[in-house]
């Protein structure tokens, strides 16, 4: 057992019963074998002040805190008159500034070096009574580093004690780092851990929300009782001091355009919850979502003062919220800002029979086939239709790969359904349990960090979910023979997608030759390095393979090329940002091959210029004269018989040192 330490002194730190405690008293026993008598004031957040008497020697572990090493302090003797004065002006100064909103104080306290614009948001902030702004600066520009500078200015004028930031899953240990290491504050992520942790220390019935003054927290929690509840409880009606960041929070506006829309779960959520915060600060790169209705819900979120949804916002009032500004705009006034240089890889000349084209050719005929059948049918099975025709347009227009995965699904469960009547097929609910038919999974979403292999077992249910509620009627007549017609297209594309999805194709194959033309000095490799980009796990394990091979032949290989996706374990998230941030000198990566779940708010621009969309872009998609306007369809999107390859050179991730 360890010793029981000596009694503290009245102003020593102390640790005992899971709190910190400072000593006001101590007195020592009045008869032999008493114990000493220890009066405490504790300096936890969560309980301030809170007295305490205890008998130290009966103490279980108390512990003597001198990490702070305050006992040193006074043993230097005084300062000299010079050193006094600069310390006493330091304080002087400081309280004009905490008056004047005209000087800043944050700048100076903050581990970066700020471009003039970013003093901006700032300026505009200290104007406001209560700081309800918007920072909607373009990608790159810093948004980041500007709410740090304005959480670190409120801090030291003391208008705000307690700060929660909520932010998408993968954003969360970036903005810890960036926190910590920019502006010396230190954030605690709220999560299930963290939680059991708390209650494990603190006892069942302790509110974690109390346990710190600063806190990150998902999206995703914020719809999730379980989290929300407490953070209610401690804000009540209104938390004076209490400032609330929430990024990507164009989240939180209504995707709707009708004048009242029923809001999402995540608008419900961030409505009760911001207007219990004094302070709201919102940050998107993308504000408008091209209704104007939704964004005026969203600016009532953020200042229901000056905005109600439904009502046109007034540029007068929206000017005074909102910080905006564009790339474009700064290069032109300060320069700084290399230009984005989009470039077409057009892939043509490819012969009739090249599988690419044959499917393509294949699946608009089953996509006609499929609209003609069900133009009797309800618009639920029509939607559902519309929803899985488009997701095997897009993975067709991914990789080979990635569709025939999800056309051997499909496949199963439509000749699973042959014998079904429409009164037996299931009906979608809403088309958002379809949501990963037509999209992959964004940063934003929880199922980001889950495995490969839970994700294909989630897309797999939803395509078969789909499939069943679309088959329509297959009864005699014409709808019969329709729907046998259909199973013969199924059956010749699933042929010709087995017989491909292991070669590389015609993009992989253009991926290479540029590769070999600028990356490659025989066998040796230059320092350069590439990003390259999708949405689907399908085409990421298909890129990585094909890459292998077509480069196996080139020095170092198996270190040349690394795979950043939403399952990465944090640890291994780091360590391939440094890897791929670091002099291609002095480290061996190349090139990154990255999904849509970790597609924002990564700095991976120290040494990287190049970013190649290996997708067909959806929305550059374009009709061409054998492919008929699509009339029944949910969508009038349809693929495109070329292959192309994006390329953004000194693209959009190499303009800032931040986000």
């Amino acid at each position: 057992m360890t010793a029981i330490p000596r009694p503290p002194t009245p102003g020593q730190l102390v640790y005992i019963r899971q709190r910190r405690y400072l000593v006001e008293e101590t007195v020592g026993p009045t008869e032999p074998g008493d114990a000493t008598l220890v009066r405490l004031a504790c300096v936890d957040d969560d309980a301030q002040g809170q007295p305490l008497e205890v008998l130290w020697e009966s103490e279980v572990d108390p512990e003597i805190l001198n990490a702070e090493d305050w006992g040193r302090l006074g043993a230097k003797g005084f300062d000299e008159p010079d050193r006094f004065a600069a310390y006493l002006h330091t304080l002087r100064w400081n309280a004009v500034t905490a008056a004047d909103p005209r000087l800043f104080q944050a700048p100076f306290r903050a581990g970066i070096k700020l471009d003039a614009y970013q003093l901006e948001p700032l300026r505009k902030a200290l104007q406001l009574p209560r700081v309800n702004l918007f920072i909607a600066d373009d990608v790159g520009l810093g948004k980041t580093i500007e709410a740090g500078l304005i959480a670190r200015e409120l801090l030291l004028r003391r208008k705000v004690r307690e700060i929660v930031i909520a932010t998408p899953p993968s954003m969360l240990l970036q903005w810890r780092e960036e926190m910590e290491s920019r502006f010396g504050l230190t954030f605690e992520i709220l999560d299930r851990e963290y939680i059991a942790r708390v209650r494990r220390d603190r006892g069942y019935g302790m509110n974690p929300w109390t346990t710190h003054p600063r806190f990150l927290v998902s999206h995703r929690l914020l719809i999730d009782e379980t989290y929300a509840a407490g953070l209610r409880d401690h804000l009540g009606h209104f938390r004076p001091g209490a400032l609330l960041i929430l990024d990507e929070a164009h989240h939180a506006a209504p995707a709707s355009g009708v004048k009242y829309a029923i809001d999402s779960k995540t608008t419900r959520a961030v409505r009760d919850l911001a207007g219990r915060f004094e302070h709201r600060l919102f940050l998107s790169a993308t504000p408008h979502n091209g209704h104007s209705n939704s964004f005026s819900a969203l600016l009532e979120i953020l200042d229901p003062q000056r905005f109600v949804r439904g009502v046109p916002v007034a540029p007068k009032l929206r000017d005074e919220v909102l910080v905006r500004r564009l790339k474009e705009d700064i290069r032109e006034i300060a320069g700084g800002f290399p230009k984005r240089t989009v470039v077409q890889e057009d892939i043509d000349g490819l012969p009739d029979d090249a599988p690419e084209l044959r499917l393509s050719k294949l699946l608009d005929e089953y996509r006609q086939l499929r609209e003609e059948r069900l133009s009797g049918e309800n618009r639920r099975i029509q939607a559902a239709s519309g929803l899985l025709i488009c997701g095997l347009q897009q993975r067709l227009l991914s990789s080979m790969e990635a569709f025939a995965r999800t056309l051997r699904v499909h496949r199963r469960t439509v000749m699973r359904q042959w014998e079904e009547t429409r009164k037996n097929a299931r009906e979608p609910e809403s088309s958002e349990r379809f949501d990963l038919l037509t999209s992959g999974i964004s940063n934003d979403d929880d199922r980001a960090a889950e495995s490969e292999d839970l994700l294909a077992q989630e897309e797999d249910a939803q395509v078969e979910a789909a499939s069943a509620a679309s088959v329509g009627d297959t009864s005699a007549g014409q709808p019969a023979q329709l729907f046998a017609r259909e199973q013969q297209l199924l059956g010749e594309m699933a042929e010709i997608a087995d017989a491909a999805r292991g070669r590389p194709d015609a993009k992989v194959r253009r991926l290479l030759e540029w590769i070999g033309e600028n990356m490659l000095e025989s066998r040796s490799w230059r320092p350069l390095r590439i990003l390259v980009f999708t949405e689907y796990d399908d085409t990421k394990r298909y890129l990585r393979e094909q890459l292998l091979t077509g480069l196996a032949n080139t020095d170092r290989i198996d270190e040349r090329v690394k795979v950043f996706h939403g399952p990465t374990p944090p640890e291994d998230r780091e360590e391939i940002k440094r890897a791929f941030n670091a002099p291609p000198e002095s480290n061996p990566v190349r090139i990154l091959i990255a999904t849509d779940a970790a597609r924002e708010g990564l700095n991976l621009q120290a040494h990287c210029w190049h970013l190649f969309h290996f997708d067909v872009p959806w929305s550059t998609t374009v009709r061409t004269s054998h492919m008929p306007p699509n009339k029944n369809s949910d969508t009038d999107t349809v693929m495109m018989p070329a292959i192309v390859i994006r390329r953004l050179r000194r693209s959009e991730m190499n303009v800032s040192r931040v986000k």
